[in-house]
């Protein structure tokens, strides 16, 4: 029955996101635009500082790690807020439905929204910009990306059960914007001071990309950069569960 209930829910949210056409732009169009608008004009020759990638393959990997985290991190954050305060969480609990189903839920559907966004940004890339990868790095680059984004998941349930509906915008969008440009997402971090570089080696989004360019380049990624997306993973699942149960101990 639990299973059942599971799978009820996870189709209906994925039945939701597929409908919200504004989440769909902005989730799946909006890293491809924003590829042309920063590669469209590039050399197709000239290297970014320290990678020995193109700027348009860089930033390939980038944009789909953006619109993988806007799909996962938006669209898990606020949906989760908002239903707390219009007590949709509330009724779910008085159903068969496990704590980690609901959590499931919004996680598979996160997901499967964040693979287009993925998918596209991959073939404007390589049609309009001319990126030419092996078969097997177009596979690995769609596989990280994808499984990269459940550590941003994990963040954005932690914050829809940490603000209210009325907190979680602007919280989730100064967490969005700050990860996303300090990470490196909209721009290489080599052009940013020295100080400001050190300081994106630490982040989660700036691990999170290194991984699609350590495809690109062939090599193995760096053990510092997987070391913190499992640590961030952790802390952020961390935090989401305990959330969880703090809501559900309030309610």
């Amino acid at each position: 029955m639990n299973t059942f209930a599971s799978r009820g829910l996870i189709k209906l949210e994925l039945t939701r996101a597929l409908r919200n056409r504004k989440f769909l732009f902005f989730s799946v169009m909006y890293p491809s635009l924003l590829f042309l608008i920063i590669a469209g004009n590039a050399d197709s020759t000239s290297k970014v500082d320290g990678t020995g990638l193109t700027l348009p393959t860089y930033m390939m990997v980038s944009m789909a790690s953006f619109g993988a985290l806007t799909a996962v991190l938006m669209g898990n954050s606020e949906r989760i807020a908002k239903e707390r305060e219009g007590g949709w969480v509330r009724q779910l609990r008085l159903t068969t439905l496990p704590g980690h189903g609901y959590v499931l839920a919004k996680t598979a559907s996160a997901a499967v929204v964040s693979l287009p966004s993925i998918v596209i940004v991959f073939v404007v890339a390589a049609a309009v910009k001319h990126v030419r990868l092996d078969a097997w790095q177009w596979l690995a680059l769609t596989g990280a990306i994808w499984a990269g984004s459940l550590v941003f998941a994990a963040l954005g349930v932690a914050i829809g059960y940490l603000a209210t509906g009325d907190a979680v915008r602007p919280i989730t969008m100064i967490t969005y914007f700050g990860l996303s440009i300090l990470g490196g997402l909209w721009m290489p971090t080599t052009t940013f001071p020295q100080w400001l570089q050190d300081i994106a080696k630490w982040l989660p989004t700036h691990a999170y990309a290194a991984l699609g360019q350590a495809i690109e380049q062939s090599r193995a990624p760096h053990a510092q950069d997987i070391a913190i997306l499992v640590v961030s993973f952790a802390l952020f699942a961390g935090g989401a569960a305990w959330l969880y149960r703090k809501d559900t101990l309030k309610a």
